[in-house]
């Protein structure tokens, strides 16, 4: 077939597809000199809990990868540099009845194609909040919980998960909508989805790295192609964001079975263009890659001291 003929069928560019995440990283990480090849999770089956009562009547919170913003770790604004001295390493809370600044500049979101402007793509309280208003759900939990973005499956499997499922039945949680950013933020979410599944409580992951997500079989997702640090919706677009969220709740509370995926039909833009770049090595050049691992080392580091003094 040729791309001329592509066109006659009506069909969409060979690269327009779901960027694949688990490929782009094992290449890019190996090009930069790590030779040993990160395994990701990976389940060929998930648990399932339908919803116990009916949406207008569950209580239901947030678990997200972002962090909560603090001057004194450094920059963590709009398009910042990947800033390890800004994470997290333990699960946290924050009071859904107040205002919360909550920030990504601590994992790899897609800093090419957005800058991380609006908190309303990655934490969708003010969007629950709205639905709450209008009685589409019952209420909002009264915490919302931050899961730690970790490469280590077992300490997100064995305390991560296990003390986001302890809060969440303290505060008599009926269903949890997921909110990852970074890669690895897609499986850390995917494990506490699982464990939070297994354990009663229903479950809805947002998130834009389909890949991922489907290697460790989560019981519902919400898929949006968009960039990374885009799983609640588009920038600066509250429709985008409220029909996001809209979607991630129909889908639990109607979803047959485990393994249950629905694609946004939100498109970033009618150029798939962005989706050459992520990560994509063959686009780099030596000094660039060079660059970047000088530049990761260093932010290894920052973050081994934080694991250190959290210990």
């Amino acid at each position: 077939m040729t791309a001329a003929s592509d066109d006659q069928l009506g069909f969409a560019p060979e690269d327009d597809a779901p960027i694949p995440y688990m490929a782009r990283t094992r290449e890019y990480y190996a090009a930069i000199g790590y030779t040993t090849p990160y395994r990701w999770a990976h389940y060929i089956d998930a648990p399932f809990q339908p919803l116990r009562k009916p949406l207008a009547q569950s209580r239901i919170a947030i678990v997200t990868t972002a962090a909560p913003f603090d001057p004194a770790k450094g920059d963590q604004g709009p398009g910042a540099k990947y800033n390890g001295g800004a994470k997290f390493y333990s699960v946290y809370d924050g009071d859904t009845s107040k205002p919360h600044d909550l920030r990504i500049s601590h994992i790899a979101y897609d800093r090419v194609h957005t800058s991380a402007d609006d908190s309303g793509t990655w934490f969708p309280l003010p969007q629950l909040r709205r639905l709450e208003r209008e009685r589409r759900i019952g209420e909002v939990a009264p915490r919302f919980f931050g899961a730690p973005t970790n490469r280590s499956h077992r300490v997100t499997i064995e305390t991560d998960a296990p003390e986001i499922l302890s809060r969440c039945q303290a505060d008599k949680v009926d269903a949890a909508v997921l909110v990852p950013n970074c890669p690895v933020c897609h499986q850390t979410v995917s494990l506490v989805a699982r464990h939070l599944e297994a354990n009663g409580i229903s479950t809805v992951v947002m998130g834009c790295a389909k890949d991922i997500v489907e290697h460790a079989a989560v019981p519902r997702f919400l898929f949006s192609d968009f960039p990374l640090g885009n799983s609640a919706g588009k920038p600066q677009d509250v429709g985008s964001q409220a029909f996001t969220l809209e979607l991630a709740l129909r889908l639990l509370e109607a979803a047959p079975a485990a393994q249950t995926t629905v694609q946004s039909p939100l498109r970033w833009r009618a150029d798939a263009a962005w989706k050459r770049d992520y990560n994509n090595v063959a686009a780099l050049s030596a000094e660039e890659l060079a660059r970047r691992r000088r530049e990761f080392d260093a932010q290894k580091e920052i973050a081994r001291g934080l694991r250190e003094t959290a210990a």
